[in-house]
């Protein structure tokens, strides 16, 4: 199945000049969702998992299911604000500003090991912003999982020292 099938390119959102690639289409289709989730779940088979971390908000689309799938215990990754209790946060540089991400700081164990997960990979700044946030708390990077990967933003680059997989690539 060819997911760039599902996947559509918005012009000028949220800003002009942006590409917004929409994975709406692939979330209302049953099939590809699913064969999406399959390909994820297909390459981190086998590999011990303790929780999926899901970036706010796409990346929960995403996260849920595969934790389901992976037996394993689920982590919002929220924008800032958004979370009760002892939080940890780490702003970040997005393609087109800045934000801030946050994570309660009892989320995981010392030496817990999560998968984190997102709908695009773009420059890289926000999956970064995560693992920065997991591993001060002392949790173990299994490695990152996109739908989809702006090759030409390098964002890849940024992540070369983990594993990752990516269903979708944009040159």
């Amino acid at each position: 199945m060819e997911l760039s099938n599902y996947i559509d390119t918005i012009p000028d959102f949220p800003r002009d000049g942006v590409a917004f690639k929409d994975i709406t289409p692939l979330l209302r289709d049953q099939t590809a969702y699913s064969f999406a989730l399959d390909k994820i779940e297909e390459k981190f088979s086998g590999t011990k998992i303790d929780y999926i971390a899901g970036i706010e908000a796409r990346g929960f689309l995403f996260a849920s299911a595969l934790a389901d799938r992976l037996n394993c215990g689920l982590i919002p990754v929220r924008k800032a604000g958004k979370l009760p209790g002892d939080v940890l946060t780490e702003k970040y540089q997005l393609e087109y500003g800045s934000a801030a991400l946050e994570i309660r700081k009892d989320s995981v164990p010392s030496g817990a090991r999560v998968l984190i997960v997102d709908d695009v990979l773009a420059t890289g700044g926000t999956a970064i912003c995560a693992a920065n946030l997991f591993q001060e708390i002392g949790a173990d990077l299994v490695g990152f999982a996109f739908i989809i990967s702006l090759s030409f933003l390098k964002g890849e680059q940024k992540l070369d020292a983990y594993r990752t997989v990516i269903l979708v690539r944009y040159e």
